[in-house]
């Protein structure tokens, strides 16, 4: 069986609550999003979870993993497989992704898989690249998707990447893609323009439109900017 389900997440630092401190309550509808993405995720009972997301380069890394923000000024951990076992911090988008699965695990609301995989995906690689990465991602038995990255940071004046009009639309588009599990639409996102608008999530969700091989019904979990970076989540779970 290729792949069965898909979640997307953003992974601003600010997920974690302890960073937030006490903004945390801003993020609230956000985190909820997100657990219920990773929940229909681990439903589907996937045999392996593979979570990706934008790095330095395209790697598969080694387990165990161990996500870390002490780089964020806060003590938080997040592992899978032996917190014993110590190993290189993952990057921040696998880490927020690491971070939601344990978040998940141990809710208790969930089966473990058989394997858990992470990967990451170098921000400029060409749409062909990542179609071939999700393709071969793709041939793993019974693989669940949690494909992490943001949208704009361009959605107003305070945003990383200042105001630009073409932001919105951009969005918009990532986000109707999304919400109708379109693998043709997230594949025809223009990298030249989304590396522009400071878009983390252009070469993750190409990787997951590359692993689609057949249909799969999307539903919009999440869509806003706060703080001028746009975060969107969604499912994609058996047509």
């Amino acid at each position: 069986m290729p792949l069965v389900a898909a979640a997307v997440c953003p992974h601003p630092p600010v997920i974690v609550p302890e960073i937030a401190a006490g903004a945390a309550d801003e993020l609230d509808d956000l985190r909820e999003a997100c657990d219920e993405a990773v929940a229909r995720l681990l439903a589907a009972e996937p045999h392996i979870v593979c979570v990706l997301g934008a790095g330095p380069a395209t790697a598969d890394h080694s387990y165990p993993f161990r996500a870390s923000f002490a780089g964020w000024g806060v003590p938080v951990e997040a592992h899978l497989g032996d917190p014993a076992t110590t190993g290189p911090a993952l990057p921040l988008s696998v880490a927020v992704g690491v971070w939601l699965l344990r978040r998940a695990l141990d809710a208790g609301r969930v089966r473990r898989p058989t394997a858990w995989q992470v990967a990451t995906v170098h921000p400029g690689t060409p749409p062909q690249e990542c179609v071939r990465f999700g393709e071969r991602l793709g041939r793993s038995t019974s693989l669940g998707l949690l494909a992490v990255g943001d949208g704009s940071a361009c959605r107003h004046l305070k945003a990383p990447g200042y105001l630009d009009p073409r932001a919105e639309s951009f969005d918009a588009t990532v986000t109707k893609a999304l919400s109708d599990a379109d693998p043709a639409a997230l594949l025809a996102l223009d990298p030249v323009l989304a590396d522009e608008l400071m878009v983390a999530g252009r070469a993750p969700w190409q990787v997951l439109a590359g692993a689609v091989t057949a249909p799969l019904r999307g539903e919009l979990l999440y869509d806003h900017a706060p703080y001028g970076v746009q975060y969107t989540v969604a499912s994609w779970e058996p047509a």
